[in-house]
């Protein structure tokens, strides 16, 4: 663990007291609520009002434009349930195309929900602002906060999971958008609910945002780790000599620098031209880049390719000891094929051969580390998915120690690297459960499974 950090505490559930009497809301999801509050279809405690997109054919809708126009391009800025309020997007729409289109100018105070794709996203309007038709959004009438309908939604996840339709595109459709519930308590105590639910998850945030930091301090570690040792070696008292590299700096003396094509036997790329075509029901594992980690292959859930085809394509056919670079999307991770997946085949990523007298997971941290990252950060190209090719991975610089050297330097990354590794894992548990803490507080207190008026800390 970095010096700098301290341990911190966990926030344990506390017991909060529940209400002195209960009765049935008559809604599934919803259960018991306290026997003064209401429960109502939503749409009757607040307008609802769809989006809409002005016609892409009429550039005069499209120019001069003045009014936010909230769509699935702006769901990044509500996808962590963190922001409450949104005022910018990506887009905005002229007032001819407002007028002359199903869209409408929504007030300050709309509180807008997803429905669409990106399903269950919330936030609320903090100017005003229209909407795509993946949206439905709610003005709220004088019985119901707006902050407080934002936190009913963000407990109805499993709500909106069990309404969702379609395995391509799914949508939770208008007539079920119409039959949304919420409980209905009064306007005090839906001001205090809402007090206490952002003086608690506050705290959470506060606290995963520590912990999320943690995991990056690790993570850092861990990479320099990797690059001293396979740049250096382990010995610190051995004799160093100048690679002749400015970015390399110096190396072990007995060391010598060698580009890539000189220390493996061959080098390719997996099916590049319609990968799909080969993808089978069932089959030996068809590996794509989202498949691959830094030092791991997650083939349980890859696609699938026949065996017989896998032996038609044997520029890219996998053999124990290979290794597979990402080329596209995130560029340089790379891991070693095991023996379990003898016979697979990859898309697009480049396939390094095994070579005879080379450790293969030496050269896997060595490819992983931040001073072979750097020069595909060099070469790479794309902005929507960055990639590089294989004519620039050819020459890309290796600091080459013996065989013996690679095997003790891998062995101790496989040591060093496993303790960091755990004390991630640990980290990320520990966030997972803080998240689940978070949703736990939210759901309780807007339902009212705990009574939250008159509380403090």
């Amino acid at each position: 663990m970095p010096e700098t950090q301290k341990p911190m505490q966990e926030p344990r559930p506390r017991r909060f007291r529940r209400y002195p009497e209960y009765k049935d809301s008559g809604v599934e999801w919803l259960g018991e609520i306290p026997a003064h509050w209401d429960v109502t279809r939503t749409k009757f405690a607040a307008r609802l009002r769809s989006g809409h997109t002005p016609s892409r054919h009429e550039p005069e809708y499209w120019q001069d434009c003045t009014i936010p126009w909230f769509g699935l391009a702006d769901v990044w800025q509500i996808r962590d349930g963190h922001a409450e309020y949104v005022t910018e997007t990506s887009e905005k729409i002229s007032e001819l195309g407002l007028a002359n289109s199903a869209a409408r100018l929504l007030p300050k105070g709309t509180v807008m929900l997803s429905r669409t794709a990106s399903v269950g996203f919330s936030a609320i309007m903090g100017v005003e602002m229209a909407t795509t038709q993946d949206f439905v959004n709610w003005v709220c009438g004088p019985t119901l906060l707006p902050e407080y309908l934002l936190y009913v939604f963000r407990s109805m996840q499993h709500e909106f999971r069990r309404l969702t339709m379609g395995s391509t595109h799914q949508t939770i459709y208008m007539p079920d958008v119409g039959r949304f519930c919420t409980p209905l308590p009064p306007i005090p105590e839906q001001e205090e609910v809402v007090a206490f639910v952002r003086r608690h998850v506050g705290k959470i945030d506060a606290l995963v945002a520590k912990k999320e930091r943690l995991v990056e301090l690790l993570q850092e570690k861990r990479t320099a780790l990797i690059t001293r040792a396979v740049t250096k070696g382990l010995d610190p008292s051995v004799p160093m000599k100048d690679s002749g590299i400015e970015w390399l700096g110096e190396i072990p003396a007995h060391w010598e620098v060698k580009r890539l094509r000189h220390i493996s036997p061959s080098l390719g790329v997996g099916v590049v031209v319609n990968p799909s075509n080969y993808v089978a029901d069932e089959g030996l594992p068809f590996l794509y880049g989202s498949d691959i980690s830094e030092g791991q292959i997650h083939a349980t859930g890859a696609r699938r390719i026949s065996r017989q085809d896998s032996r038609r394509l044997p520029k890219s056919e996998l053999r124990p000891g290979d290794l597979v670079m990402v080329r596209v999307g995130a560029p340089g991770v790379t891991a070693v094929v095991p023996p379990d997946l003898d016979g697979a085949n990859c898309a697009s990523l480049l396939v390094i051969r095994r070579s005879h007298g080379l450790a293969s997971s030496w050269l896997c941290y060595a490819l992983n580390s931040r001073y072979v990252r750097l020069q595909i950060e060099a070469v790479q190209y794309g902005a929507a998915q960055e990639q590089f090719n294989v004519s620039h991975a050819v020459n890309f610089v290796i600091a080459l120690p013996p065989q013996r050297e690679q095997d003790s330097i891998a062995d101790y990354l496989d040591r060093e690297t496993a303790k960091i590794d755990t004390l991630v894992a640990k980290v990320r548990e520990a966030i997972d459960r803080l998240r689940e803490l978070r949703t736990a507080i939210i759901s309780a207190a807007v339902t009212g499974k705990i009574d939250v008026r008159g509380a403090v800390g």
